[in-house]
């Protein structure tokens, strides 16, 4: 038996919806209870249990009534009339309504849909991206804790610190681009492209190409390996050398020629003008690409452009480059913060279901997960979009200026604590609280009051 909750307010017409849903759900078999708020207050009060064991919530009101402890069921909301004329169908409809995703479940469905449609290079990338995030992480909060020890306590051989650094800079880090390109070319290709893929990316960092130079190898490494699939055809008493012997050997000759011959030199110009620039451009051209940043991460809120960003960011942590990281990282927790502080300081501007979702975006956006912003933006685009990338560059920007620093690729707050993850560590937090202050009031300069 299905089971629903109804809701009549009104005067003389709260009595006669109530009778008639309470009718009309005898005769379809449905549980239902009605509470009424007519001219003598409250009657036939609903409980949690009531509400919690519901399948739907009708609610027929002449006036505004607060939805908010029925968050989470599926509520139709209709004048108190057609209660009255149609209570029968009223049913039928509500118990057809789909229960409302829960606004962090919500967030993973749009995280899965856009996994999904990957497609082609960006796809590629974004597979060698995900294996290499670990690596970084690792390597980058054991860097950080071997500092702590003192910023020179690695140099002393046989100590911890010496230890951590040799595990953190001399192994994880040392895989970081060897990884990022092998399983790029593991998209492309599957497992025959994993071999090709991290020698090309072994090469890239004994050339000095850096991670693009592990960008390159592992879409090199990659197609070689499908070209060379489709160009050789072996008998088939021959075919089990072919992943063994035939396509490993083959494609890492070819690959590991071109990056000494043709592509090393060039990208390692390349990365270390990049690095140049990085490490002596003034404050302004900082200020700059913190503000740039800070735009790609909120745009599309973990789309192509946002990830654009973090990569950059990302790779440039194998040279030792540490500020566009913080802005990244930084311009990233912003957009949910700023909606949920938002959400929190003008609930007249919000629906009862969007002030309840602000609750999840404060985790979301302690835990860098720009996507906590997409459910706000996909209900107001116009006014949300615009509103996170001003908070979003600003973040950014103060970030560059004040020098902040940022070892670990990920982890939001909860790798603020570590001694040494972050450089300027005040002026960092500041960068971050100023940018979601700022996002939320851009929001409600921009969104009117819910009617």
């Amino acid at each position: 038996m299905c089971r629903g909750t109804a809701f009549s307010t009104g005067i003389a017409h709260t009595y006669m919806a109530a009778e008639n849903l309470s009718i009309a759900a005898k005769e379809l078999g449905v549980e239902i209870k009605v509470e009424t708020q007519g001219s003598v207050g409250i009657e036939n009060e609903l409980s949690e249990e009531d509400i919690k064991s519901a399948d739907a919530v009708i609610i027929a009101a002449a006036t505004k009534v607060d939805k908010s402890r029925f968050h989470g069921k599926p509520i139709l909301e209709v004048p108190v009339e057609q209660a009255i004329k149609d209570a029968k169908s009223l049913i039928e409809k509500a118990l057809k309504m789909e229960k409302p995703a829960d606004y962090v479940e919500r967030v993973e469905e749009i995280h899965k849909k856009r996994s999904a449609a990957r497609t082609g290079a960006y796809k590629h990338l974004m597979t060698g991206v995900s294996y290499m995030i670990p690596f970084v992480v690792a390597g980058g909060i054991l860097i950080a804790i071997s500092f702590a020890f003192g910023i020179n306590a690695f140099k002393n051989e046989g100590t911890l610190p010496a230890a951590l650094m040799q595990i953190g800079s001399g192994s994880a880090f040392a895989l970081m681009v060897p990884v990022l390109s092998g399983f790029i070319a593991y998209s492309i290709a599957d497992r025959p492209g994993l071999v090709p893929g991290m020698v090309g990316g072994m090469l890239a960092v004994s050339t000095g190409a850096g991670f693009l130079g592990g960008i390159i190898s592992g879409f090199l490494a990659g197609y070689t390996v499908d070209f060379l699939k489709r160009s050789i055809k072996l008998p088939k008493t021959l075919e089990g050398i072919m992943p063994v012997l035939v396509l490993p050997v083959l494609s890492c000759l070819i690959v590991g020629l071109i990056m000494i011959y043709v592509i090393g030199t060039p990208i390692k110009s390349i990365m270390t003008a990049l690095t140049n620039w990085l490490t002596g451009m003034s404050r302004a051209n900082a200020v700059l690409l913190g503000l740039i940043l800070g735009l790609m991460m909120a745009f599309d809120m973990g789309g192509p452009v946002n990830k654009a960003a973090y990569t950059f960011a990302t790779g440039l942590l194998a040279s030792g480059i540490y500020t566009p990281m913080a802005a990244v990282m930084a311009a990233g927790m912003t957009p949910p913060l700023g909606l949920a502080l938002a959400t929190l300081i003008a609930k007249d501007r919000f629906t009862d279901d969007e002030i309840e979702a602000g609750k999840a975006a404060w985790v979301l956006g302690i835990s860098f997960i720009t996507e906590g912003a997409i459910p706000f933006a996909a209900a107001d685009p116009l006014k949300v979009i615009p509103s996170i990338m001003v908070g979003s560059a600003v973040t950014g920007a103060l970030s560059m200026l004040f020098g902040a620093t940022l070892r670990v690729p990920h982890g939001g707050i909860f790798v603020l604590p570590i001694p040494n993850a972050v450089g300027n560590l005040p002026m960092y937090v500041i960068s971050i609280i100023a940018g979601t202050v700022v996002t939320a009031f851009m929001v409600l300069l921009m969104k009117k009051k819910v009617s």
